[in-house]
């Protein structure tokens, strides 16, 4: 093979197939929170499919009991307490102020 041939060889990669997020045993349930707090991300949001490496109906699944688990308030909606405790001491220093005549 020519040298001009060889650089657009595209470099083969290991087939190590990755080991699922959600063993057979598992059972996805609203109560389940070890297994639901995986999918979670740092601000409370659900993750993607892609970053999971969850099938479709794994995914909805775990979906349904997230949303489950937030109405039940065994899950916060929103987890950003830092920015709320900011927002709160604006709003309240900006409400204190009155007129001066």
């Amino acid at each position: 093979m020519d040298k001009s041939k060889r650089l657009f060889l595209k470099p083969k990669r290991s087939l190590r197939r990755r080991l699922p997020p959600i063993g057979s045993g598992d059972r996805i349930d609203y109560r389940n929170m070890s297994l639901i707090s995986r999918f979670i991300s740092e601000q409370g949001k659900i993750l993607s499919r892609r970053v999971n490496r969850l099938t479709l109906k794994q995914q909805r699944l775990i979906t349904i009991a997230i949303k489950q688990a937030r109405i039940l308030s065994l899950l916060p909606f929103l987890n950003n307490e830092r920015q709320f405790e900011k927002n709160e001491l604006v709003a309240r220093t900006t409400g204190l102020r009155t007129r001066k005549k």
